[in-house]
């Protein structure tokens, strides 16, 4: 798929970035260039020791900011695919500087999708989040408009061959401001603070968010929400994983917070299929023939008013499981 091909990520200096770009330089070395577009130079000088230019003469590194449209076409000149990963995430930041968040993660959709089809890019894939169904927040709010900024965008194609699709998923287990690397280092303390007891997540693997997201590269057929299937963990399941002897204040949740997160809403449901590993979303108007999306997918219409939540999922990670899963993704010095 990437022989020969270019393909940019932008906020490619965070942690699904990195974990891309591991990915994509492993197995697609005939890859011709692979544009790293951020905004923090430090972050991309770090990234460059990494990926030093003599052993991956393939890669870039490009200063910018998804916010500047003209910094953001000229990066995208020669460029085949493109994986939007930048944003503004952290909730309560996004809750005390809106219109900071708004430019970014909704300005900042925009200028993605008017660059793109202003030169050659013909595959989008943009990263959503579970706090964009049903949001409570403002990052969830900004993200729903962007979700559907890049579903919409496949309407205004035109002649053009592009196609948009978006990847939702939950925490990705031991991102920078994830709940896992925060209690690791709050253990030293002896306390881990409880948000509320009966708070639930989504938990994905970084590998299992770049296999979501090269699914969704290589199969989209334009204006898709595609939705992994994967476990919930409890909160106090965390903590007793991590530090079972550590005091477990409850502190109370976050301005922002909910207590259950959702992928899919019942609303959602009359447009939802399952492909087996995951659920998609199909736009409520498309420009490809629905029978032979189904006959092509095996697809499957979910029952009406199915919903996908953190706290009534089927799947759930255990004590033990979580502990193993720390050493493997996040830490592999962890020990009780």
């Amino acid at each position: 798929m990437l022989r020969d091909k270019s393909l940019l990520i932008t906020g490619g200096t965070g942690s699904l970035g990195r974990a891309l770009t591991s990915h994509i330089l492993e197995l697609y070395p005939s890859i011709k260039r692979l544009v790293i577009f951020s905004r923090d130079e430090q972050k991309q000088f770090e990234m460059a020791q990494e990926f030093p230019a003599n052993e991956f003469p393939q890669i870039r590194f490009f200063i910018g900011d998804v916010r500047d449209y003209d910094r953001v076409k000229r990066a995208l000149k020669g460029i085949d695919y493109v994986i939007h990963a930048a944003a503004m995430k952290h909730v309560p930041i996004a809750e005390y500087n809106p219109m900071e968040c708004v430019k970014t993660n909704i300005m900042g959709a925009e200028n993605i999708i008017n660059a793109c089809l202003e030169t050659e890019v013909s595959r989008v894939v943009a990263l959503s989040t579970d706090k964009a169904a049903a949001p409570v927040n403002l990052y969830g709010a900004t993200k729903l408009a962007s979700d559907k900024l890049f579903v919409a965008a496949n309407n205004i194609t035109g002649w053009n061959p592009i196609k948009f699709s978006v990847v939702r998923y939950g925490n990705v287990m031991g991102s920078n401001g994830s709940v896992i690397p925060f209690f690791l280092k709050k253990k030293k303390e002896g306390v881990l603070p409880i948000t509320d007891t009966t708070m639930t997540r989504f938990n994905i693997s970084l590998q299992g968010g770049v296999d979501m997201v090269m699914h969704a590269l290589e199969n989209a057929w334009g204006g898709e929400i595609f939705v992994p299937k994967i476990p919930s963990y409890r909160i106090t399941d965390v903590a007793e994983a991590i530090g079972p002897e550590c005091e477990k204040p409850v502190v109370g949740i976050r301005p922002g917070e909910k207590i259950h997160e959702e992928m899919i809403t019942s609303s959602d449901s009359y447009y939802t299929y399952d492909l087996g590993k995951y659920y998609t979303i199909i736009p409520a108007t498309h420009r490809w023939k629905l029978e032979e999306f189904i006959t092509k997918f095996s697809a499957k219409r979910v029952a009406d008013g199915f919903k996908y939540n953190s706290g009534e999922n089927e799947d759930w990670e255990t004590v033990e499981g979580l502990r193993n899963l720390i050493k493997e993704h996040v830490d592999p010095n962890f020990s009780l």
